[in-house]
């Protein structure tokens, strides 16, 4: 079994936990169900996510513009305004610095072109993935030394970077630094902003990388009385930072994030609309879910197979004419990265199937010197997947091996890689995703130390994978208009996801079916076992193709989890359900269900 089809068994064959959210007070349920006008069920899920009051619930349906915090809050944003107004008035040279990632790219397009627009003397930086690696970096320092730069701004990046930034000062060169990674000891740079650094007390810890450079450029408006409607223009730019780096979709990234999706439905610049056209994208509407699965993957393609400049170039791109001639290079580095993801995985889990110590370990760490270094993060979300443990893939060098890290939830990443600090020589990053190098005399010693840290997180109890349901829905709680409330959720993202619902005893209606070239996805057309008044409903399940023979056999009932979506085909529009789980019920098995 290869490729696609062996990861799709692996998954079929890792039975998932359900769970329910915690309930809420019948009360509470009942009184913000009545003030809103309201079902208990949307009452109960608003109530989940926070919403216990009219006066939460209006700004969560109403978000404004005027909800944003003020930049000032965030610790050194005084000093950081007073050196960019001092830099942008004497005609200094700045260099706007990011990472090669969504969320470096888009941060330094909007750095760039804010600079530009107010006359600023700028350029920018992207480093190279493979001769320079992840962050600030000395060669970064050099370019700025050697073309008389005295000012440099890093972006989702420069908050572990200490030996570089004083490098910088050492030649004369200031730093600012605009970061949302977990910071050791700060750098001495001019000014740090990060939210969280122990000493910022910023109300929002949640922002993305470009959304603390957008809120430097907000306090420099601020402070120079220029309308704030101008840098309005960016949040297109910044909700696809949002939404690629999987930052909270509360508070403030969610205000900026329902603003930005108008613009990207709305009022497309050049380079996005080019991409869209090219990647086939035809929908007038615009969700994170687009933005995460079809936007995100085609500007990370360029820094993981080729350049990150090659990004921010057609993202600057002034006309469509220019961004079509961009466009196919990004596609053709989108499908490259596809392939190689596809090969890589399938050597990953060969690897892992091959090695006795994986048997009864609580991690993966796998390597290999052919492999691609811009795709071991997403070959390292696979693995997780597969295997439902916290993975590291790491491509050997002649000295050193460097990689990704991602996890699972419970287990802090920077912390589990923080016990293993003195056998790396990097590393940095979130609670659920890392990156790390280190010596290759180490790797046995880290796989080793890793897997103990692991371990004693989980207290030498192996997890289960689970999937979290929001309720359960009875075949008469969907309706229009309870659909067309769920959609002013939106936009959703971690900390405010598509609800899931739990729906028990349904049947096949006629057509189910299994489709996709291989037959892996399941076409459902289903409905309540309990009832004749309730219509059927159409849903799809993806890799869950393996259920159709047992769903269409005569009689058999399921309990299925969905998140209910808007499906859109030959012009009709239409609810589906998005199954992402089926297990028989319990009527079927004899065993109680939750």
């Amino acid at each position: 079994m290869k490729g696609n089809l062996f990861f799709t068994y692996l998954r079929s064959q890792m039975q998932k936990s359900w769970i329910p959210k915690l309930n809420t007070s019948a009360t509470n349920t009942a009184e913000l169900s009545q003030s809103l006008g309201i079902t208990p069920v949307l009452a109960t899920l608003l109530i989940q996510r926070g919403i216990d009051t009219y006066q939460k619930a209006e700004a969560f349906f109403r978000p404004n513009l005027s909800m944003l915090h003020n930049p000032f809050l965030m610790k050194d944003m005084d000093k950081a305004v007073e050196r960019l107004t001092r830099a942008v008035h004497t005609h200094e040279k700045i260099l706007v610095y990011g990472d090669y990632d969504v969320d470096g790219t888009t941060a330094v397009t909007v750095m760039y072109s804010f600079l530009k627009k107010i006359g600023a003397t700028a350029e920018y930086y992207i480093p190279d993935r493979y001769t320079e690696g992840y962050g600030f970096s000395f060669a970064g320092v050099e370019y700025a030394k050697a073309n008389g730069f005295s000012l440099i701004i890093t972006l989702d990046c420069g908050i572990k970077d200490t030996e570089k930034v004083a490098k910088a000062a050492e030649y004369g060169i200031d730093v600012i630094i605009c970061d949302h990674h977990n910071p050791g000891e700060l750098p001495a740079a001019y000014a740090v902003l990060d939210t969280k650094r122990a000493d910022c007390e910023y109300p929002y810890k949640g922002l993305s990388g470009c959304g603390v450079g957008f809120k430097l450029i907000q306090g420099f408006c601020q402070q120079q009385g220029i309308d704030e409607e101008e840098i309005f223009c960016y949040l297109d730019l910044l909700t696809i930072s949002i939404g690629a780096d999987i930052v909270p979709l509360t508070d403030e990234n969610r205000v900026l994030a329902y603003f930005g999706l108008e613009l990207l439905q709305q009022n497309r610049r050049p380079g996005i609309q080019a991409m869209l056209e090219q990647s086939g994208f035809k929908k007038k509407s615009m969700n994170i879910t687009d933005v995460v699965f079809i936007l995100a993957p085609r500007i990370n393609a360029a820094g993981r197979v080729f350049s990150g400049k090659q990004a921010v170039e057609l993202l600057l791109a002034e006309t469509l004419e220019e961004a079509k001639k961009m466009s196919p290079a990004l596609e053709e580095n989108n499908n490259t990265r596809r392939g190689l993801d596809k090969g890589i995985t399938q050597e990953a889990i060969q690897n892992v199937d091959a090695d006795a110590f994986y048997q009864t370990s609580y991690t993966t760490v796998v390597s290999d010197h052919k492999w691609h270094k811009g795709v071991v993060g997403i070959v390292a979300s696979r693995l997780v997947e597969a295997y439902y443990k916290p993975a590291v893939v790491l491509v050997e060098g002649e000295e050193k091996m460097a990689g990704s890290a991602r996890s699972i939830p419970g287990i802090d990443l920077f912390e589990a890689l923080g016990e293993c600090s003195d056998l790396l020589e990097q590393f940095g990053g979130h609670t659920m995703a890392a990156g790390l190098s280190l010596k290759r005399e180490n790797f046995e010693a880290f796989r080793q130390r890793f897997d103990d840290a692991v371990a004693r997180m989980l207290h030498h109890v192996r997890p289960t994978p689970y999937v979290e349901y929001d309720c359960e829905l009875q075949g008469e709680d969907i309706t229009p208009k309870f659909f067309r409330i769920l959609q002013q959720f939106a936009p959703f993202g971690p900390e405010n996801m598509r609800p899931v619902f739990m729906m028990r005893n349904v049947i096949n209606a006629g057509n189910t079916r299994t489709v996709g070239e291989t037959g892996t996805h399941l076409k459902l057309h289903i409905k309540p076992n309990t009832t004749d008044k309730v219509p059927a409903y159409d849903g799809i399940g993806f890799d869950l193709g393996h259920w159709a023979k047992a769903i269409c056999t005569a009689s058999t009932a399921v309990d299925i989890l969905f998140v209910l979506e808007e499906n859109e085909f030959n012009g009709r529009v239409s609810i589906q359900l998005n199954v992402k789980d089926v297990r028989l019920s319990e009527k079927e098995t004899g065993a109680p269900t939750n």
